[in-house]
């Protein structure tokens, strides 16, 4: 994926944080795709592979889009916390804009 796009995504992740449409923490992350409000996980690239299999799980059971991009850091830095192993975007406007740049060519 080329950089412009990283940026854009970026940037739809910083928005979508201080519009209230993102979550952190996985203790949160749970509660909220449980609910049904999760509209796509975003996990990060360097997390454990224990991490990554209950995300993965997660989001299968509960049928949620799931990608994998950024590190821990570039995920914490981009919301404006300290580092994150995943975000859940829980507004559908923002999720599609992500997946729209993700799946793009």
């Amino acid at each position: 994926m080329n950089d412009t796009k990283l940026k854009k995504i970026s940037n739809l992740l910083g928005l979508a944080q201080r519009s209230g449409n993102l979550t952190s923490g996985e203790f949160s992350i749970a509660k909220l795709v449980k609910s049904g409000k999760i509209k796509l996980l975003i996990v990060a690239n360097d997390v454990s592979d224990e991490t990554n299999k209950q995300y993965y799980n997660m989001a299968q059971y509960y049928n949620i889009m799931l990608i994998k991009l950024f590190t821990k850091d570039e995920l914490g830095n981009m919301i404006g916390k300290g580092y994150r192993a995943a975000v859940a975007v829980n507004d559908h406007g923002f999720a599609k804009a992500i997946i729209n740049l993700y799946k793009s060519e």
